[in-house]
């Protein structure tokens, strides 16, 4: 009996990690997004280099109208402290509460106060960019078809075009881009690199792969919780099926 168990669970668990099995995704030279599979999970330090991207290069552009500041610290968040979360919303202002006399002043944000967009609004975005939109980056991974890999392909796929190509003034050159012109300058280049404050080396490669880390949490920050929960129900239902396939064989041990 005690073999057939043996067999039973090794069936029930194959079956389930086949099931359950991310379908492959990753282009060869992407990286191996930490996340993927059933049992990843968010590196913290990645998290929080990502952030700093975001901070020093996207937030001048991109929103993240979807999130919180307090988001950023706490279960679910990057690993900030809650000083720091008050420290980094601080640095925004955000329109306070109208006094008696009606008068609306500025404050500085709060850790309950959404991120503050770059922008007060599109026209101001569009105006400042040559007529092009910047997107909001809370949903960006899990809007565009290929996630996390196409837009890690499209931060580090700016190059120099083809010698029969002519780039228009305002576009610039990209090899994943669709049509290859886009308009949104190379974010991250050589010449622009952040100084991490945990003393990872940069690079063009090393920023694109943190800000996709931090834009994936940024989409799906309760993945890490979904993980676990999904471990625990997982043995919780290797022990029940056992446990039933014991029963099982014991109620008709006798009928042949």
């Amino acid at each position: 009996m005690r073999t057939a168990l043996v067999a039973a669970a090794a069936a029930f668990a194959a079956s389930t990690l086949v099931a359950l099995a991310p379908l492959p995704s990753q282009a060869a030279d992407s990286p191996n997004w930490s996340w993927t599979g059933i049992f990843g999970k968010y590196d913290p330090a990645q998290l929080q280099r990502g952030f700093q991207v975001y901070h020093d290069v996207c937030s001048n552009c991109h929103s993240l109208s979807l999130l919180y500041y307090r988001n950023l610290g706490g279960d679910g968040g990057i690993g900030l402290s809650d000083d720091d979360v008050k420290k980094f919303a601080a640095e925004k202002q955000v329109p306070d509460e109208p006094n008696d006399q009606g008068d609306v002043k500025p404050r500085a944000a709060r850790p309950s106060d959404h991120f503050v967009a770059p922008f007060p609004n599109n026209n101001a975005a569009r105006a400042a960019n040559g007529g092009a939109l910047p997107p909001d980056l809370s949903l960006i991974v899990k809007a565009r078809e290929g996630g996390p890999n196409y837009v890690y392909d499209i931060l580090t796929g700016f190059t120099d075009p083809p010698k029969d190509v002519k780039v228009p003034d305002g576009k610039y050159y990209n090899k994943t881009f669709a049509g290859n012109l886009i308009s949104m300058p190379p974010p991250i280049t050589k010449d622009s690199l952040v100084t991490y404050a945990d003393g990872t080396k940069n690079s063009v490669e090393q920023e694109s792969q943190d800000i996709v880390a931090f834009l994936n949490w940024a989409a799906e920050p309760e993945l890490n919780v979904r993980h676990n929960l999904g471990i625990k129900v997982l043995i919780f239902a290797g022990i029940l099926t056992l446990l039933a396939y014991a029963v099982k064989r014991k109620i008709w041990a006798d009928v042949h």
